[in-house]
């Protein structure tokens, strides 16, 4: 199992919209790919908010295949549909983890 982490910083002013944007539009549109079976978003704790939010999201891929499609089918227009959204008011980073227990 592969997790296709994307942790975000986000500004307060796009806060709430961001949030229930990524609910409702993007983590479906991600998941409606088939590259993913699941998707969760956390909060990151104990870090400076002073200028916003940080937030994860991780998504569960069952192959380094099904990544590798993601990544090259998918990936180019959903981060595309992000930046043009949310613009300067976010920086994100993009990370890939196994699963090891």
């Amino acid at each position: 199992m592969l997790i296709y982490n994307v942790t975000t910083k986000i500004t307060h002013t796009i806060h709430e919209d961001w949030l229930a944007w990524m609910r409702d539009v993007h983590i479906p549109d991600v998941l409606a790919t088939g590259c993913f079976t699941k998707a969760n978003i956390l909060r990151l704790l104990d870090i400076d908010d002073s200028e916003g939010p940080t937030y994860a999201v991780q998504y569960y891929a069952e192959t380094k295949a099904d990544y590798d499609q993601y990544i090259d089918q998918f990936a180019p227009a959903l981060k595309q549909e992000t930046i043009t959204k949310w613009g300067e008011q976010m920086i994100a980073f993009r990370s890939l983890m196994q699963l090891v227990n």
